[in-house]
């Protein structure tokens, strides 16, 4: 089975540790974005990843390209061009201080993208599935129509297509993603989505929930998953449930909506390395297990414990074995040494 992500690549750029910004005096490299992200992911589990974005034909867009071959994602699809990488940088919050993120991205290769730049009748020639996130139409520019145009030939071809809905709003605002992202969604097969996106995106809101002092509603989510489902047709949709204790700590759960059934994983105390990147590795955990036919309950149940893992794991990408997330899974959570 093949998988083809599209979006943007960065260099992400972060103090040691737990370091604020103003302390440092060197930052960590790495590289990330969250559909490279979830490549990372699915190579790591074994599947044929490929990446398609474009990145600078320098030595910098070069190094991210690395980075991706690294870890077992097949780059060949990634267009040469553009002038800059983008760049963001992360200060890990501890305790009640939060993380924040900033972004410089402007002007990047993938930003300034044109439609002609990706064939996309060759790039998914003997793909099976197709995913990217809200991120990537958000980049602005020809990024909208560039995407539409990958979901109209993907479902043209027969091929499944997820979408993790990844509102930004440091990228663009609620008004400007509900006008794109209706227009993408209809072509959507599987939606991926967390506390806030059905809200800040289509206005969808889930009853009796509160996300600043972690209080759930199972109901809310079950009538955000339905909605959704009769507004844009989707096959499925999954949701990530984090109750937000403090930056060091959250309850992590998740639940897949299907035929009109939800399911619900268990629930991870998880004490946080570094939170960034977890929603792709749900994502990506997802995408396998409905790539391998597992039914609702196991599905959302290797997605969430995949992406408890991720919490454990400095930068973005979620670097962990199948037999590790079916472990842990299966209930063995202590965290004690393999020997």
């Amino acid at each position: 089975m093949k998988v083809i992500t599209f979006g943007e690549i960065m260099m992400r750029l972060n103090p040691e540790g737990y370091r604020r910004f103003v302390q440092c005096d060197s930052f960590e490299a790495s590289y990330a974005g969250g559909e490279a992200n979830v490549a990372v992911s699915l190579a790591a589990y074994g599947l044929d990843s490929a990446y398609v974005t474009k990145v600078p034909a320098h030595e910098i867009g070069q190094c991210a390209v690395n980075e991706l071959r690294r870890y077992g994602v097949d780059t060949s699809l990634i267009v040469r061009g553009g002038e800059r990488l983008g760049i963001y940088f992360v200060e890990k919050g501890a305790s009640q201080r939060a993380s924040k993120v900033i972004y410089d991205r402007a002007n990047s290769a993938i930003a300034l993208a044109k439609p002609g730049d990706f064939n996309w009748n060759e790039i998914f020639s003997g793909v099976d599935w197709f995913h990217f996130t809200g991120i990537t139409p958000a980049l602005g520019g020809d990024m909208p129509q560039v995407c539409l145009e990958a979901c109209q030939t993907a479902k043209a071809m027969g091929i499944k297509i997820s979408c993790d809905l990844n509102y930004r709003k440091k990228l663009w605002t609620r008004e400007q993603a509900n006008e794109c992202m209706s227009r993408l969604m209809p072509y959507v097969d599987v939606c991926i989505a967390n506390e806030e996106d059905a809200k800040d995106v289509f206005g969808i809101e889930a009853a009796d929930t509160d996300i600043d002092s972690g209080k759930l509603s199972r109901d809310g989510y079950i009538s955000v998953a339905r909605q959704l489902t009769e507004k844009f047709g989707f096959d499925k949709v999954a949701i990530t449930l984090r109750g937000s204790i403090s930056a060091s700590d959250n309850d992590w759960s998740g639940m897949l909506y299907s035929d009109g059934k939800a399911y619900f994983s268990p629930t991870y105390h998880v004490h946080i390395v570094d939170r960034v990147g977890g929603g792709d590795s749900f994502g990506g955990g997802l995408i396998y297990s409905l790539i391998n036919g597992y039914d609702g309950q196991k599905a959302i149940d290797f997605a969430v414990a995949a992406s408890c893992l991720k919490h454990s794991i400095e930068h973005d990408f979620n670097l962990v074995s199948v037999a590790e997330v079916e472990n842990l899974a299966a209930g063995n959570a202590s965290g004690r040494v393999q020997r």
